[in-house]
């Protein structure tokens, strides 16, 4: 039923939303997401003052594996990591040649929330509209595990794709990193944690509304999307707490990207932003530090959608816009 309102007219669902558009400038609310976030906010729901794991089994619940495309076949292998083993699930189909390019991708949720499950259909899309194997790492998360347990898992999933190349049919020369919020912030991170090792690096970096800088003193968070569009400065501000030992932890280039020194030598990218995102800013800063590098940088906002869209195909344009991504991403690897 909801797939069927959320193809009626525009102007019918922001009527059903009770609100005139909203709009932020230039940029006009996509009327199906305005519609959607005003059935969530009728919820009246805080998760701030939650425990996260009430929050895990509301995101799981909200993220139910939907049907994968039918092409798509998936095999799950378990990863040595400090301490214990991750789950690395490999997507592939008949598209797929062999010796594929690789994206290693690690899902978002704060470093607190998400799973390989919550982003199982994100996951297949991207293998079956870019035709390579996707490996998607379930990285352990916070409180339990602090940083840097994130990114270092995140670490080992690359390197075991890399290392196991051969057998899982990939070229070792071919493998990138991405993933979506928190999952991007891994992804940047991991890029330069291997410059500053000078260790292999990934072919390309596909940052999906990446979290870049947890000061959060950027417009987009403090006033603009402060509040009302699903993802919250009090909600990032509670993921981060969860996420970090300590306050100072913050200025950390591996915990905050865009306070990195140097990003002459990275991976080219492709940076996505929303415009009704309190990451926003952060993301848009990030594609122009790469860019001001000389770091070949596809970068997008769009402007009329919000934090988490990958996850909402069943809005209209949002498959247009995940083909766009997709094929942005391709002319790099």
């Amino acid at each position: 039923m909801i797939n069927l309102i959320l193809k009626l007219p525009g102007w019918l669902l922001i009527f059903f939303s009770g609100n005139k558009q909203v709009s932020l400038e230039h940029r006009k609310l996509h009327p199906p997401f305005q519609f959607i976030l005003s059935q969530i906010e009728k919820l009246k729901i805080d998760y701030t003052v939650m425990h996260p794991s009430e929050v895990r089994a509301s995101y799981e619940a909200q993220n139910e594996t939907k049907k994968l495309p039918s092409d798509i076949q998936t095999k799950d292998h378990h990863v040595e990591v400090s301490n214990g083993k991750i789950l690395v699930r490999e997507y592939s189909s008949r598209n797929v040649p062999e010796n594929s390019p690789a994206l290693v991708y690690f899902h978002g949720g704060g470093w607190v929330i998400g799973s390989v499950e919550t982003h199982n259909f994100v996951c297949a899309n991207l293998c079956e509209r870019m035709g390579i194997k996707i490996f998607s790492a379930d990285y352990r998360l916070a409180p339990e595990h602090k940083h840097p347990t994130q990114l270092n898992d995140s670490i080992a999933a690359f390197d075991w794709v890399h290392d196991n190349a051969d057998k899982l049919s990939v070229n070792n020369k071919n493998i990138s990193v991405g993933g979506d919020s928190a999952g991007g912030n891994l992804a940047a991170s991991l890029c330069l944690s291997k410059k500053e090792k000078r260790q292999t690096m990934p072919k390309a970096q596909l940052l999906i509304y990446p979290v870049t800088d947890l000061q959060f003193e950027t417009q987009s968070i403090q006033k603009d999307c402060a509040e009302g569009f699903m993802l919250t400065k009090s909600l990032m501000e509670w993921f981060a707490k969860h996420y970090l030992e300590s306050q100072e932890s913050i200025t950390d280039p591996l915990v905050s990207p865009l306070l990195n020194e140097s990003f002459n030598d990275l991976p080219s990218a492709v940076v996505i932003t929303a415009g009704f995102d309190p990451l926003r800013d952060e993301g848009n800063k990030y594609a122009e530090k790469l860019k001001d590098a000389n770091v070949l940088t596809i970068h997008k906002e769009y402007e009329s959608f919000i934090h988490g869209f990958v996850s909402y195909g069943q809005v209209p344009k949002v498959s247009e816009a995940m083909d766009e991504i997709a094929d942005s991403f391709s002319s790099l690897i």
